[in-house]
């Protein structure tokens, strides 16, 4: 579209958070705004190219969602941060961006005050491209004045000016500006993808990639998350082999003083332990009808799958997949998790022998 000059002049990327839909409007705007662009690229050395790398240019305007406070009103008031996070998350991962703003349980909005600035700096001409352009991350976050506001312009374009959203949730834009835009839907990525993005940028083994990688749904904030838990999932496929090794062995003596350990995790970290365990279930039930191609599991999970895998079978796979994940909403509602966690261990004792 940029090199045949038919770039529509209000444009929305949307698909699912995770995938560089973000890093690709970069990208493009910086390949629209480049003065040597070849073979289909930006040549990342004129000053068009440079400004763009450091987040400076000045006819590229950012606008973002943030947390309004005395002096802090439009983007531009956390442009130091925003650089920064732009620096360390290419991929944009919305809690990090909530850490940076104080407030990680906060909800960041775009306000009525932020499209006025953006048509206050659309009034001027370009300075050094032939176009302006506005590249707005989470349109969804707009309140409704914000969207009334940009509408207009949306409608009624200005010479010399483009607008590129990037959306994660486009159901919850307003329904008059979506209907506006012209879109490009984007994918998840594969699983290969990930996989080859954490063993190149994380130096891990394929299997342990893989198994990450369909757990991250297609989302590398995700699987660079899971990486990170990777301390954890190790505690929870310890506990998860006492559980299974004691309840066959039928030591309800050590089972009790298993479920005090597990409950002492404390309630969230018992609610993922448990959801944990519930994946267990199901990859080990696929590993014993032998489909290598749907299991999931890291090395570690296959070593003890290879013994563990022709327990779980038919006749016992959907009792244990429903008490771990009955076990899960017990201790939302706030069970007592010593109970919830004692209770799972004699039925899994009783089920394991199925």
């Amino acid at each position: 579209m940029i090199d045949s000059d038919r770039i529509p002049h209000a444009l929305l990327l949307e698909g699912p958070a995770g995938i560089g839909k973000f890093a690709l409007a970069r990208a493009a705007v910086q390949y629209l705004h480049c003065t040597d662009r070849h073979n289909g690229d930006s040549c990342g050395e004129c000053p068009s190219c440079i400004q763009h790398q450091s987040f400076n240019h000045i006819d590229t305007i950012y606008s973002f969602p943030i947390l309004k406070s005395s002096g802090h009103e439009i983007s531009d008031d956390y442009l130091a941060e925003w650089r920064d996070f732009l620096s360390r998350n290419p991929y944009m991962d919305f809690s990090v961006w909530q850490k940076m703003l104080g407030k990680p349980d906060g909800k960041p909005i775009i306000y009525v005050n932020e499209s006025q600035e953006i048509i206050r700096k659309l009034s001027f001409t370009s300075h050094a491209a032939s176009c302006k352009v506005v590249i707005m991350w989470l349109p969804e976050k707009m309140n409704v004045q914000c969207s009334n506001k940009l509408l207009k312009l949306i409608e009624e374009p200005l010479e010399g000016v483009k607008l590129l959203f990037v959306s994660n949730n486009p159901v919850e834009i307003l329904p008059t500006i979506y209907s506006r835009l012209q879109r490009i839907e984007l994918k998840r990525l594969s699983d290969i993808e990930v996989a080859g993005y954490l063993m190149d940028t994380e130096s891990i083994d394929p299997t342990d990639a893989m198994a990450v990688a369909h757990l991250a749904n297609g989302n590398l904030v995700e699987a660079t998350k899971s990486l990170a838990a990777n301390s954890e999932s190790k505690q929870f496929l310890e506990m998860f082999q006492q559980l299974m090794r004691l309840a066959y062995q039928r030591k309800v003596g050590m089972l009790k003083k298993w479920s005090v350990d597990v409950a002492a995790l404390g309630r969230e970290q018992a609610s993922r332990f448990c959801a944990y365990c519930h994946r267990q279930i199901r990859e080990n039930f696929i590993a014993n009808l032998k489909i290598a191609q749907l299991n999931y599991m890291n090395r570690y999970e296959l070593s003890f799958s290879r013994n563990f895998a022709p327990f779980i079978n038919e006749r016992n796979v959907e009792q244990l997949a429903t008490l771990f994940a009955q076990a899960r909403e017990d201790l939302i509602a706030n069970g007592n998790a010593k109970i919830i966690f004692f209770d799972v261990a004699v039925k899994v004792i009783m089920l394991l022998k199925r």
